[in-house]
């Protein structure tokens, strides 16, 4: 997968409120009602990334959850990062 230029890669970060860039990744932080809705979030975050082979850093904090979304192997974001953000998005009814 090659790595989107900046141009493209700000487009698709547009279409995607409360995700920002930093550095080499998109990233956001999500707030969930308590501790046990964050980690059932996790685990269904886990289960599309499993899908998408492609695996965000995910940090926890009690009802926080911030995920990062970068692809290493292209040295920067592709389209796999945007196409896993939307369907993250998806499963808060975003």
């Amino acid at each position: 997968m090659s790595k989107l230029t900046d141009t493209d890669a700000m487009a698709r970060l547009h279409a995607l409120p409360g995700w920002t860039q930093v550095d080499n990744s998109i990233q956001k932080t999500f707030e969930l009602p308590g501790f046990p809705a964050a980690i059932l979030f996790v685990a269904a975050v886990g289960q599309l990334a499993q899908t998408a082979d492609h695996h965000p850093d995910i940090d926890i904090r009690y009802r926080r959850v911030t995920l990062s979304l970068s692809t290493h192997s292209a040295g920067g974001l592709t389209a796999k990062d945007f196409d896993l953000a939307e369907k993250i998005e998806e499963l808060l009814g975003g």
